[in-house]
C-alpha cells in the first residue's frame, strides 16, 4: 500500500499522530475532525495515499463505492439523525482552488442540529 511519509493523514493512519477513531478496516480509516464545524464531524479516508479526487482511477471505483456506502452507517452511529428529517453533509475539497488543505483524499461528514459553525 502506497503511503507518503510527509502526509499528515498517512501519519494518522500509521498511529504516529493521535486521532479519535470512528472506524477502521483494512482499506479505510475514519476519525473525528479536530476543529469540528458541526455537532457530528468526522473524516473518512483511504489508508492508501491518494492525493485527491483528481487522482482517482477506475482501479479505485470499488473503494470509493465502499466509502459512499459506509458514510450513512457511520453518520448514524456518530449521532446524525435519520433521513429524511435528519441527515448529513459530505464534502470533499479537491486542489487549491477547491479549498483542499491536506493533500490526501478525504471526505468530511457533518451532521446534527443546525446552525453549524460553517458549511
Amino acid at each position: 500500500m502506497h503511503t507518503d511519509p510527509d502526509c499528515l493523514f498517512c501519519k494518522i493512519v500509521a498511529g504516529k499522530i493521535p486521532s479519535r477513531m470512528v472506524y477502521q478496516d483494512d482499506e479505510l480509516y475514519a476519525f473525528h475532525d479536530i476543529h469540528p464545524w458541526a455537532p457530528v464531524h468526522f473524516l473518512l479516508i483511504p489508508k492508501q495515499h491518494i492525493a485527491s479526487m483528481a487522482q482517482l482511477t477506475d482501479a479505485h471505483a470499488a473503494m470509493m463505492g465502499r466509502m459512499m456506502v459506509l458514510v450513512p452507517k457511520l453518520a448514524l452511529l456518530e449521532g446524525c439523525n435519520p433521513y429524511p428529517a435528519g441527515g448529513f453533509r459530505m464534502l470533499s475539497n479537491t486542489g487549491a482552488e477547491g479549498g483542499q488543505e491536506v493533500h490526501h483524499l478525504h471526505i468530511h461528514v457533518m451532521g446534527g442540529p443546525r446552525p453549524w459553525l460553517r458549511g
